[in-house]
């Protein structure tokens, strides 16, 4: 699900699977995943030039979430208008992947001019190297944002026991 991007609605395939069947199209829900699996990518890829840019302002946390039964760090960042910048799984939660989360998302995005994040130690150092002029807010609350958008991820995860095997931890 996690290279499918973020999905709209909370339909499982066999829910797309009988909607399709009331259509008069007789498909397996195992080849709806296929076609989610093969295809969502590129849309994803086609998308991005029509997307709305990005805010200054990047709300960035990490959460801890089970793939392909190993449990994983999830990176993510958020603008302020709470469109998804970026996200990273990552094995560790350390200076290094910290670091390669924002060179990916930076790759994507313009710099921002406000960072706000946890306390996590890395932080400081990697936005000390990679983005000199944003300002860091570590204040308490400031990333509440985020951390709900984590919830509605995890209540999409919840149901699906964890993400299976399409997003492989780097």
């Amino acid at each position: 699900m996690l290279c499918a991007g973020y999905l709209r609605y909370g339909l499982s395939y066999r829910d797309v699977e009988e909607l399709l069947a009331e259509r008069g199209i007789c498909v397996d829900h195992v080849t709806v995943y296929r076609w989610v699996q093969r295809f969502v990518p590129l849309v994803i890829d086609a998308a991005r030039p029509c997307r709305h840019a990005p805010g200054d302002r990047w709300f960035v946390d990490e959460t801890y979430l089970k793939v392909a039964g190993r449990w994983a760090y999830l990176y993510r960042a958020i603008d302020q208008f709470g469109q998804v910048i970026d996200v990273l799984v990552a094995q560790k939660r350390d200076l290094a992947a910290t670091r390669q989360f924002f060179i990916r998302a930076l790759e994507h995005s313009p710099r921002p001019a406000e960072v706000s994040t946890d306390r996590a130690p890395a932080y400081p150092r990697v936005l000390d190297e990679l983005l000199p002029s944003s300002c860091h807010v570590t204040a308490r609350y400031v990333n509440n944002k985020v951390e709900a958008d984590h919830g509605r991820l995890k209540s999409r995860l919840r149901p699906m026991r964890g993400l299976n095997g399409c997003a492989q931890p780097r």
